[in-house]
């Protein structure tokens, strides 16, 4: 397997964020400036330059359409479920604004005041619900619709929201959000955005990923270390031993491979049956501190990124790279799989994109 360069693309910054859009046909990238970029996956023609924010763009995250099963809209709201895929960015203005990818028109803000945008994450598509976009400014929760619209003022945090993680699609009965911040994570009910549970950690999170089985909630850890929950059974298991901040973390399509960044190897845990705790970890070395995992979104290939620029690409069983490391000029900022796993995409801090094809 190989890693071949497809096309590179220059922003004006620092690439703060990067997202497919569900059909794989546009990447959307921002830089630290404000505007946002987005690019045809086939040959990194620009479709349209957006503005994006002002005072600067920290996160973007794209929204499938979602159709309800008899093919109607919510009374008076037939905008909330949007024929094609929306666009949301958010940024240090305290605004998240709502895009049209077809015409690179702007289609709604919704300003929440004073504070920075720091997270955003969409509710699961369903057949039976508008999509819904979670928001994180300071401590403070915000539920959106597609139109700017604000459907619920949500949980204010005892601290700082450092990170948001719908449960997936098809995982449990009802949609769930995780929300982390300093001194634990609070799981939320996506129906009535209650709060159903709380899982005390006594110390910051820097990262939180569910398993795509919703069997596991993980947390990468400031202190530094890994903490894996089982929410429905009440269990919990810490991996420490890290060498730094563990800021980065990955699952791959079965749920048994966790990959986690944290120092100058990515480490990869088997979390089939009870879990990793007391498992020795496949140890994937760089010659500089990792700074990005990604697992492929249906296959079994792992891309991990260092300080140094160095991109490579692995089985998780394996100790040994495959025919596939990549040298960039700056440290990587952003890994970021296509939808169908055909290309990887790569922010950099020198503010360059670069699509990368994977091939055999």
């Amino acid at each position: 397997m190989q890693l071949n360069k497809h096309w590179a693309a220059e922003l004006n910054d620092y690439v703060i964020d990067l997202a497919w859009s569900p059909d794989g046909a546009t990447l959307a990238a921002a830089s630290t400036a404000g505007p946002v970029t987005l690019f045809a996956a086939a040959a990194g023609a620009v479709q349209y330059a957006l503005p994006g924010h002002d005072a600067g763009t920290n996160a973007i995250a794209w929204a499938a359409p979602a159709k309800r099963s008899d093919g109607g809209a919510e009374a008076g709201s037939p905008s909330l479920f949007p024929a094609g895929p929306v666009l949301a960015t958010g940024g240090q203005d305290g605004a998240i604004k709502f895009w049209d990818p077809a015409s690179g028109q702007h289609t709604g803000t919704a300003a929440l005041g004073r504070g920075w945008v720091e997270c955003l994450s969409w509710r699961p598509a369903s057949d039976q619900a508008a999509p819904l976009l979670a928001v994180a400014i300071g401590r403070k929760l915000v539920f959106l619709r597609t139109d700017g619209s604000v459907q619920q003022e949500g949980f204010d945090a005892p601290k700082t929201i450092s990170c948001l993680q719908w449960k997936p699609a098809g995982a449990a009965p009802l949609p769930c959000l995780a929300l982390a911040c300093f001194g634990g994570v609070h799981l939320i009910d996506g129906k009535d955005f209650s709060v159903k549970k709380v899982l005390p950690y006594g110390n910051g999170i820097q990262a939180l990923a569910w398993s795509p089985d919703g069997r596991w909630l993980v947390s990468g850890n400031s202190d530094p270390s890994v903490h894996l929950w089982l929410p429905d059974q009440g269990e919990e298991l810490q991996m420490s031993g890290y060498q730094s901040k563990v800021k980065h973390l990955s699952f791959d399509q079965t749920s048994r491979w966790l990959a986690t960044s944290g120092g100058r190897e990515a480490c990869v845990w088997d979390c089939a049956g009870a879990g990793p705790e007391g498992r020795t970890p496949t140890m994937l070395p760089h010659d500089q501190p990792v700074c990005g995992v990604a697992f492929q979104r249906s296959h079994g290939l792992l891309a991990t990124a260092a300080s140094d620029g160095t991109v490579m690409l692995w089985s998780p069983e394996r100790k040994q790279p495959l025919r596939a490391t990549i040298k960039m000029p700056s440290a990587a900022t952003r890994l970021a799989w296509s939808p169908d796993d055909s290309f990887l995409a790569i922010g950099s801090e020198q503010g360059v994109v670069y699509v990368l094809k994977c091939e055999s």
